[in-house]
């Protein structure tokens, strides 16, 4: 979710859920923990993580059906099951189904792959660091143009690291070399700013989120340079994914709490499945099945039926366009005047 412009606001009657933002900024503890590993691993284990940990992006499955993919399938659930938000937005989803349709079905014919890739990883990181520093927005009340220009250099610096790392086998010792130098730089710059943005904040939590924010870029990078490929993208990862189940869960369950609104919490409480793990379980089964087995049973119905196999139906098909709606509905559904936030409050 990419949420921005957040007030905290009281707690209604019907609101029996609120976000905390100290559970928010709890998040970030990812951080340490994660450098702490590497240190660990690097002094006492003779980099045993960093040789058996996933290095190459054909490895990532694993990390998509765990981090990735749940978060944007619990998205999708909770716009699609909800009859009402689906017709709200109903314009906005058909004009978007086309637009992608054009530009990566007629687009594919004329542009080179790799363009495709740094648009759409450009895409995927503004979203990342957008939602995090749209969070804590509120907390550290930057003005407009220093919020913006902490949050582009966050995002360039963020996209030439995972241009690094998911396409490091293409690159030679040229192009990685720039790679690390321009993050490095941007890095140093994203420092003095958050240095300088600290005349704006006024309070010892809004700081300590400015620099939470800025320190996930800071430790991706120190990550990537230690060649931790895979905690160079859990770290950033893990803390989005948290805190859009966060927005989910809180959402979901002050919505269905007192009576089911879809069919899904309808099913949960017919099982009596307590309401706040029915969309992470859903959203993870769901995750799950579709990695593991969607391309497999694609690929042997279209087989079966027209004689011709088609591969990865699923998870570049329909996992592919999933993630592109993610990134366009959240950056308009967690706004002040949409109908999600009626079941959103805030809490310190």
């Amino acid at each position: 979710m990419s949420a921005i412009n957040i007030n905290a606001t009281r707690l209604s009657d019907e609101l029996k859920l609120s976000i905390s933002f100290k559970w928010l900024l709890a998040l970030y503890a990812i951080i340490p923990l994660c450098l702490a590993l590497q240190l660990i691993d690097a002094s006492f284990w003779q980099g045993y993580l960093q040789n058996h940990l996933p290095s190459s992006p054909n490895h990532f499955i694993v990390f998509q059906i765990l981090f990735g993919t749940p978060h944007i399938i619990a998205s999708t659930l909770l716009l699609t099951s909800n009859s009402d938000y689906l017709t709200t937005y109903s314009r906005k989803l058909m004009l978007m189904t086309m637009a992608i349709a054009i530009v990566f079905g007629l687009g594919s014919l004329f542009i080179p792959y790799k363009v495709f890739y740094v648009l759409v990883a450009a895409w995927t990181v503004y979203h990342v660091i957008k939602q995090q520093h749209g969070v804590a927005r509120s907390v550290y009340r930057l003005p407009n143009w220093a919020f913006y220009v902490l949050l582009w250099l966050s995002v360039v610096a963020g996209l030439i690291i995972y241009v690094g790392i998911f396409l490091k086998n293409s690159l030679d010792v040229q192009q990685t070399f720039w790679i690390k130098q321009s993050a490095g730089l941007l890095c140093i710059s994203i420092i003095l700013f958050g240095i300088y943005c600290q005349r704006y904040v006024s309070s010892l939590f809004g700081r300590c989120f400015l620099w939470a924010n800025i320190f996930l870029v800071l430790s991706s990078f120190y990550l990537y340079i230690q060649q931790y490929y895979f905690l160079a993208i859990l770290v950033p990862r893990l803390v989005h994914d948290a805190t859009a189940y966060t927005f989910y869960v809180t959402h979901d369950y002050n919505r269905h709490h007192a009576k089911p609104h879809n069919f899904i919490y309808g099913i949960a409480r017919l099982f009596h499945i307590p309401l706040l793990i029915v969309l992470p379980l859903s959203s993870f089964a769901l995750a799950f099945a579709l990695q593991a087995y969607g391309d497999d049973f694609i690929s042997h119905l279209s087989e079966f039926f027209f004689g011709v196999s088609i591969h990865k139906a699923i998870t570049l098909g329909l996992l592919g366009y999933l993630a592109l709606m993610h990134y366009y509905t959240e950056a308009f559904t967690w706004k002040n005047d949409s109908p999600y936030r009626r079941y959103i409050a805030f809490s310190k």
